[in-house]
């Protein structure tokens, strides 16, 4: 479904290059969760971040079923993004002054490709689905961490993402909160087939993905 080819990422730091990405091959499978594990440093968020089309690689290709989207100008691949990819972040991103429902509508009214009505109803089933049926005309302000993540997966899903990509979603929440939203997720891949790319330091948040693999040092170990 997505394929990297030889990603390599470098930065500037002053004089020097700073090499966060070093030749990484790597392939995402269509309805499967693929787990991205390292310590801090490892260079986890750069390559999502890439995958995602958030940031362009230094070298190498990056093919969305088979078309190679790493060449892309800012605009087109804002496009991409919008029309077949979701985030969840660790640091949940909602806009303050947007109720629940306004913020899961954004990306649909941004795209504006159905109509508020028909966008309203669909955020509205999405949060039904993540529990905040009785929350959607509250401001972020008013909900806890885990019911802000919970408005931003169904933000993530309004565009009805072909990949749901997660960096550190429990990382900004306690074990309890964690759980539910790991169990959120999952079930969005059992009951969607939906394609999830979880980014994590905490081993134990994939150990049941459908496949795991270790970065180090820009590197994936196996």
């Amino acid at each position: 479904m997505l394929n990297a080819a030889n990603l390599f990422k470098e930065y500037k730091v002053g004089l020097n290059k700073l090499n966060v990405l070093k030749g990484i091959d790597l392939t995402v499978k269509k309805g499967e969760i693929l787990g991205i594990v390292g310590p801090s440093g490892a260079g986890k968020s750069t390559l999502l971040h890439i995958l995602g089309g958030l940031d362009e690689p230094t070298s190498g290709m990056i093919t969305l079923e088979g078309k190679d989207i790493s060449a892309l100008k800012d605009r087109e691949r804002a496009q991409l993004r919008n029309r077949h990819f979701g985030f969840v972040f660790q640091f949940y991103h909602l806009l303050p002054e947007f109720s629940a429902i306004e913020n899961v509508m954004l990306p649909a009214v941004i795209r504006n490709s159905e109509t508020k009505t028909k966008i309203r109803s669909k955020a509205s089933d999405l949060l039904n689905r993540c529990g905040l049926s009785e929350r959607l005309h509250h401001r972020p302000s008013e909900l806890s961490g885990g019911e802000q993540q919970r408005v931003a997966v169904a933000r993530a899903l309004i565009n009805t993402p072909k990949i749901l990509f997660c960096d550190e979603p429990t990382g900004n929440l306690d074990t309890a909160t964690g759980l539910q939203i790991k169990n959120l997720l999952w079930k969005l891949n059992r009951d969607f087939n939906m394609t999830l790319v979880v980014v994590t330091h905490d081993n134990e948040l994939v150990k049941d993905a459908t496949r795991v693999v270790r970065l180090k040092d820009g590197v994936i170990l196996n």
